[in-house]
This record gives structure tokens, sequence and C-alpha cells, in this order.
């Protein structure tokens, strides 16, 4: 079996020595070779087993998987926001329709069910290419996955021929990694250079950077003039055809009105459609509602600018008296968007508690003072450790308010410095509402 990381290393394996961003897998050959591997793929060196040298062992490796890919159709989402909800809501369309979709992002990896956890969003090569390969063999037709901007940066998905691509926004985020906005479109753009020639891109076309991704056989859905056209906020209409949903928000229309498009480019009708939709769940972790004790409480993976003001917007059509709300910014990322997710935190809420999220390396009192720098509004305190801070919001609660808990989602950890600790938002809201 061909793999790049020497630590799952069995008897009889291939290693391929891939050089990557902060390591170069030529450091790791004899350890590959102590641990029973019999072949060597490599750009240079010399070693005792049978040894393969090429120029690019990236290239070789893209080129490899690309001729050995299966059968089988793939669906890739990219955006800053709505990737996980779009390509949650097309697994479970697809499966209510008797069709069988496997599904990799955020969420892990499922096929008639949740199998397995994923390190990341989009995994590497080797494993998206084994995940792919475990779905054809179980005989399943179509694989969505979320596609993130640093996966098409670093070449990680280059051996798959797309036969969709859908763009849901592009909002900041990331820029730790891509240092630019300019370099982050960039990156999302590849997806669609990825396309099959008989594929078919899906674009939203009411985003601000919608023009940098008419690229290949495009069709656009929107509120602004678009091929499948929304026209209507409540029992959303899309090209005159009525849906309703359970979903909350107008940025859970753009997700299942890009599932709508996929579907209808697939063949499907809305009398296919309409009643599979009404029964459509949002995916764990997003805008998960809690009503305990008759009081309310909120969990959503919202953590960046534009995902925490739109479901903060969302909820004040809910019509609750006081909106309390506990955020954070994760730590060794994007430190550019921490003042403006606290200035939007501040500006949309009654009451916020800005504490912990995944600090990593960094201090989380540095990462807090980063969010409240720039702040004009007193609405606010500050409590680090995060189960705290969530036990405070929950004894500020009155009758009719909602506790708002951003950041986590469907995350059960906390990662502090190289530690990953169990944390559940939603278990210490259970237990102590």
């Amino acid at each position: 079996m061909l793999k790049c990381d020497s630590r799952l290393i069995a008897e009889g394996d291939t290693f391929i020595a891939i050089k990557g961003e902060l390591n170069d897998g030529h450091q790791y050959i004899e350890d590959a070779i102590a641990k029973g591997a019999k072949r060597i793929i490599c750009e240079y060196g010399n070693y005792e087993v049978e040894t393969i040298r090429v120029a690019s062992t990236k290239e070789y490796l893209i080129k490899y998987l690309k001729e050995n890919m299966p059968n089988i159709k793939i669906i890739g989402v990219t955006g800053t926001n709505g990737k996980t909800t779009t390509c949650y809501l097309i697994w479970q369309i697809f499966n209510k329709l008797g069709v069988k979709c496997a599904y990799i992002g955020t969420l892990g990896f499922y096929l008639d069910k949740k199998i397995k956890d994923l390190n990341n969003t989009t995994p590497g090569s080797i494993e998206l290419f084994n995940l792919i390969n475990e779905a054809y063999n179980q005989k399943y037709e179509y694989v969505v996955m979320e596609v993130s901007s640093q996966a098409l940066a670093q070449n990680r998905v280059d051996f798959i021929s797309y036969d969709y691509a859908i763009f849901t926004n592009l909002t900041q985020d990331h820029l730790d990694y891509h240092k630019s906005m300019e370099n982050y479109i960039i990156a999302k753009q590849r997806l669609f250079h990825l396309l099959k020639s008989s594929g078919v891109s899906l674009i939203n076309n009411d985003d601000l950077y919608v023009k940098y991704f008419e690229i290949k056989n495009y069709l656009t859905y929107g509120y602004s003039n678009s091929d499948y056209q929304i026209s209507d906020d409540k029992d959303f209409k899309v090209n005159d055809e009525v849906y309703e949903m359970q979903l909350k928000g107008k940025y859970n229309i753009y997700n299942m009105t890009a599932a709508i498009c996929l579907f209808y480019q697939l063949g499907y009708n809305y009398q296919e459609l309409y009643k599979i939709i009404k029964k459509c769940k949002s995916p764990e972790g997003r805008m998960d509602i809690i009503t305990k004790n008759n009081k309310y409480a909120v969990v959503d993976y919202a953590h960046t600018p534009d995902a925490v003001f739109n479901i903060l917007n969302c909820l004040k059509e809910l019509n609750f008296n006081k909106m309390i709300t506990v955020i954070g910014c994760g730590g060794d990322r994007d430190k550019t968007k921490r003042p403006l997710m606290g200035k939007i935190a501040v500006n949309n809420s009654d009451y916020v508690i800005f504490t912990s999220d995944n600090p990593r390396s960094e201090d989380p009192d540095k990462i807090i003072n980063d969010i409240v720098c720039n702040l004009d509004k007193n609405n606010y305190e500050i409590e680090s450790n995060r189960e705290n801070a969530i036990k405070k919001g929950i004894q500020l609660l009155g009758k009719n308010d909602i506790l708002i808990l951003l950041g986590k989602g469907h995350e059960k950890y906390q990662i502090i410095k190289d530690m990953k600790i169990f944390f559940d938002d939603k278990q210490i809201v259970l237990d102590n509402i």
C-alpha cells in the first residue's frame, strides 16, 4: 500500500517522501524502512530497499492517484461559510431519494451513517483517495465533499476530476495562511479548474466575489438576476416553485438553494424534492437549538465575521427578549478577524461574554484583548475559562432570553497548547440549564 506518513507504515508498504510546507518526507525514509517499507519513492538519496527516484514526488503522487481513481461521481463544495451545511443537505437528499451518496468534510466521513472523524475538513491526498475508494467498493454512486482553501492551495485534490462544483460565498478567513484576499480567491478558484469538461459549476450570484468564479460551465443562483432565482424568504421560491424547510435563516436558504440547483441539474423535479426538503435537518452544531426548563440556548459553529453576523441577525428575527452571546476566536489563526468579530458580537447582542475558543499555542487573554481592543460599547465582560463563561451566560438567562454559544459547534474538544481536551458546549448547557 502507498503511504506518505512513516508512522502508518506496515510490512510491505511503499513509502513516498513528499515535501510539505513544514516537513520534508525524505527525513522519515529510514523510519519507514525500519517499520517495513519495501519500496521508496523519493527525489534524492540511496536506500537499501527498492528505490524509485522522480523529479517531483508530489506530481508523481497526483498522477498515480488520478490514474487509479474509481468511476464515481464527485461533487465539490467550496466557500468561506456554508460548505458543511450544503454538503450535509445534499447527502441527506440523496439518501432520502434512495441514492447512495458518501460525505467527506468537517463532520467526518459518512456513508449511510457517520463512519469516523477526520483530522482535516479535506484530508490529505492518500487518505482522501482511500475514502473515495471505500465508498466506491460499497457501491456508492456519489461523493459530496467540502473542499477547503488550504487543501486547494496544497494540491491535495488535484487528482480529482469533479462532476459538479459549488461556490457558496467568500468572506474574510484564513488570512493567517493565505496572507491576502487575492491569494484566498486564487486558492478557491482552483476547484473550478478541476471540473471535468462535462462538469457544471453552481455559483452564488449575490456574492461580492462572484465574478472570480464565473470560470467553466457555470450556472448562477441567488436573489439577483440568476439562472436559479430565489424570489421569497418565507417558504422560499426557486424559479416560482415554493419550498418549505425546517432550517432557519437567510444563509440557510442559500445553502438549500445550492442543493436544489444541483438536483435540478441531475434531472430531479419539484415533485420529487418538495416533501424531502421539508424533512432535512441542519448538521450537528449548526443552529442547534436547546430548550430546557423554559430556557433557550443555541450552539453554532460560526467562527468568521460573516457567519457571526448572519446567525445573530437570524436569531433577532425570532423575537427573544435578550440575546446573550458567548464567543471567542481561535489561536494561531487569522488575527485580523478578531476585532471584527468582537464588534459584530456587541452590536448585535444585548450582552456578550468573551472567552476562549481553541487558544492553541497563544495566551487566551491575549486573544481576547485582540477581540475587544476597539470596542466602543460596554455591554460585555471577559471570562477566559469557557466552561465558566457558559455557566455565567446561563445564570443571566431570564424569561424568553436566549444564550448563543458560537465557535465550537459540533466540536467536542478544546485545543490548549499541544493538548486536545474533551469539551462539549452543548453538554455543558444541558448539565447546567
